[in-house]
């Protein structure tokens, strides 16, 4: 695909909300991007999250991070350029040891910051024989200290899949609480100051965190019932990261891919998503005959760190490497294998 046609092929998925001269400017950087791939043998992740000229021009994967680490274990190229975030990349690479992984920057991610190795080593300690289950949007060193990991897609298959009584599922609070609300599990918080020894009454059969997505916590219930007002026959989606309240207060919860698929096969006169800005720009492209509502533009700043630039870039210069250390790798690789498993 040249130029020309690469322009061609973004203005009719996204000419009617992008200006013109932005299309055919970035449509050259998309075709010398899609050229060096195939020069590096190179496959190139985009989640869901990323802005539409990037998604719609040289993704050869796009989804959510259940989705992505799948590729990512199943692809046969020399070089995996995940356009998300870090921990993404850390995850591509522990299933990849012997590939190249590329980050175009260096775009954290608030949950993952929100909790370190330390943290769950302490916890292990104060709940001695509970499973860990950790969020995929954790660092590698996290990975390395738990069970088995979960999205948002698959977390309470993989709550219910150790049939523990108790399990530590973190860093995610609004996620964990999710979760418990659907496995009926009782959630309690602990701090890294509480006892060495939980008390024997206190009722709990799920250890929660108090991590959040610095996106998702936005929502609150109040812009539920404005936007319902406005619109009576709205759908509202909202993603796991929502707060319970939120989550209990709209017609749908899901990951990034059920949302996606849940639009698809619906009919409504209106939907609203509560997730990330630019995930509902990709959809309303995808889905031109469906009524996609904006009730704020919430756009993820790690995410938005990744443009059409910096990944020309990272191929050009090979840059950002992504490494993990072997031996945490070894750890955490088999949570994340657990995890794909479950699906």
């Amino acid at each position: 695909m040249n130029a020309q046609e690469m322009y061609e092929h973004l203005k009719g998925i996204i000419g009617n909300v992008i200006p013109d001269g932005e299309i055919r400017y970035k449509a050259e950087i998309a075709v010398e991007i899609n050229r060096l791939k195939k020069e590096r043998n190179a496959v190139i992740l985009g989640h869901n999250y990323m802005e539409p000229l990037l998604y719609n021009s040289i993704s050869d994967f796009i989804g959510d991070s259940l989705e992505l680490s799948r590729k990512a274990a199943a692809t046969d190229k020399d070089v995996i350029v995940f356009c998300g975030v870090k921990f993404m990349a850390e995850t591509a690479k522990i299933l990849n040891p012997s590939k190249t992984v590329l980050l175009p920057s260096d775009a954290g991610c608030s949950l993952a910051a929100s909790i370190t190795a330390a943290d769950v080593r302490a916890l292990k300690e104060r709940f001695p024989g509970v499973p860990v289950v950790t969020y995929v949007n954790t660092y590698a060193d996290v990975k390395a200290e738990s069970d088995i990991c979960c999205t948002s897609g698959n977390a309470v298959a993989v709550v219910e899949s150790l049939g523990a009584q108790t399990v530590i599922f973190l860093p995610d609070e609004y996620l964990a609480g999710n979760v418990a609300r659907e496995t009926g599990k009782h959630i309690i918080y602990p701090t890294l100051t509480m006892p060495a020894s939980p008390s024997t009454n206190l009722d709990y059969q799920m250890i929660g965190w108090k991590g959040r997505c610095e996106v998702h916590e936005k929502y609150s219930v109040e812009d539920i019932r404005l936007i319902r007002e406005q619109y009576p026959d709205v759908l509202i989606l909202a993603h796991p990261e929502c707060s319970p309240e939120v989550t209990a207060a709209s017609d749908f919860s899901g990951s990034t891919q059920a949302m996606i698929k849940y639009v698809e096969k619906t009919h409504a006169p209106h939907y609203l998503l509560l997730t990330e800005c630019s995930m509902g720009d990709n959809i309303a492209a995808a889905n031109p005959d469906k009524n996609m509502l904006k009730l704020c533009m919430v756009r993820c700043p790690h995410m938005n760190q990744i443009t059409l630039e910096n990944t020309l870039e990272s191929l050009r210069e090979n840059k950002i490497v992504i490494e993990v250390p072997e031996e945490i790798r070894v750890k955490a690789v088999r949570a994340v294998e657990r995890m794909i498993a479950i699906g």
